[in-house]
């Protein structure tokens, strides 16, 4: 099969969908890979990094997405709308419950899309964990930042002093972003709050986090009961495939202390608080409510090295497996691909995307 590697063009967006060695892995089962021109630059590899594992180095993106399967890290932007269309396989995140002209292109083009982030096993996303990972530890680290008075913060230290209390932080979602979010800023020394609706994983955070954070049920009450006393809010709630739940009203906003900080992981999927929207790298922050909010939609991007080799080690298994045995046996043999799976043949074939549009659903069974 042919296989297309094309350069990220989003804002900041220096991640690439192979390394080298995934690409020696493909060739070495027989596949071309095209890889556009400067594609791994970002992430510090070389065209001849890519040449000598046996791609073909190819300088335009329509000659990248000429192929028959598309490796990307992030969904097509509207200038690349054009390259969909019937026959191509597109494996990459797609967060289309929050992008309904990209789902309407997709459609419209007959593409077959399979996304990362709804690729399940049993009840773990395994392609959309290492970017939660990365995001979730990320969320501390840029929340302590922005908390600086010089970046307009209150001006609170999360760690504290001696003789100095820490800063509060407050996590909405103890699944894999949540969970390393609270990993970081209880390294920090922060006092660290993490609401989660599932009691099993309440005991598993209990466990795992050894007592350097505490868990509370989830609930609008306990919510509202906490955000007075919050520096430092982090929303890290996922719905799989499905748009983010606004658990955080405006009027809720308005309880926190001026100055303080919101990072919103669920940027993807919508974002969890009515007064979120997606920024970039480039322009990261804006105030709502005198809260600064942190909604950038790629927060792995900044990581991008880590971010790239943690993700191709995730995802390049599965694309083995779809070069090797081509879609439909693909989807038959791997069970866990079928629910990535969000557009065939001009339909919607992932409910909650058409139910997030209130567009019509076909099954796709393989």
């Amino acid at each position: 099969m042919k296989i297309g590697i094309p350069k990220e063009i989003k804002v900041k967006e220096n991640r690439v969908a192979g390394t080298p060695a995934s690409v020696r892995m493909l060739v070495s089962a027989g596949h071309e890979v095209l890889v556009q021109q400067g594609a791994g630059v970002g992430s510090g590899y070389t065209d001849e990094q890519y040449a000598e594992a046996g791609a073909k180095i190819v300088p335009a993106p329509a000659d990248a997405w000429s192929a028959d399967l598309v490796l990307k890290v992030k969904e097509p932007i509207e200038s690349e709308y054009g390259f969909l269309r019937p026959g191509l396989l597109l494996f990459t995140y797609l967060h289309l419950a929050a992008d309904r002209k990209l789902t309407e292109a997709l459609v419209r083009s007959r593409a077959t899309a399979i996304a990362y982030e709804t690729v399940q096993v049993g009840r773990r996303l395994p392609l959309l964990e290492p970017m939660s990972e990365i995001a979730g530890r990320m969320s501390a680290i840029v929340g302590a930042y922005y908390l600086s008075k010089a970046q307009g913060g209150e001006g609170v230290l999360l760690g504290g002093v001696p003789g100095v209390l820490p800063g509060n932080v407050l996590i909405i979602g103890g699944g894999t972003a949540g969970i390393n979010a609270g990993r970081v800023a209880a390294g920090m020394g922060a006092e660290v709050t993490i609401l989660e609706v599932d009691l099993q994983q309440m005991r598993f955070l209990d466990i795992s986090l050894r007592g350097t954070a505490h868990t509370l049920f989830s609930n609008e009450q306990n919510l509202m009961d906490m955000l007075p006393q919050v520096d430092l809010l982090i929303g890290a709630v996922l719905v799989p495939g499905a748009k983010a739940p606004k658990l955080i009203r405006r009027d809720m906003l308005r309880a926190m202390k001026k100055n303080t900080v919101f990072v919103d992981i669920a940027i993807d999927q919508g974002g969890c608080a009515e007064t979120s929207r997606a920024t970039t790298h480039e322009n990261p922050i804006y105030v709502e409510e005198d809260t600064l909010h942190y909604c950038v939609a790629n927060m792995p991007g900044a990581y991008c090295r880590t971010a790239t080799q943690a993700l191709t080690n995730a995802t390049i298994p599965y694309a083995v497996k779809l070069a090797n045995l081509g879609f439909e046996e693909a989807l038959a043999q791997v069970p866990e691909l079928v629910p990535g799976l969000n557009t065939h043949a001009g339909h919607v074939t992932y409910k909650a995307v058409a139910e997030a549009h209130g567009m019509p659903w076909k099954e796709f069974v393989p």
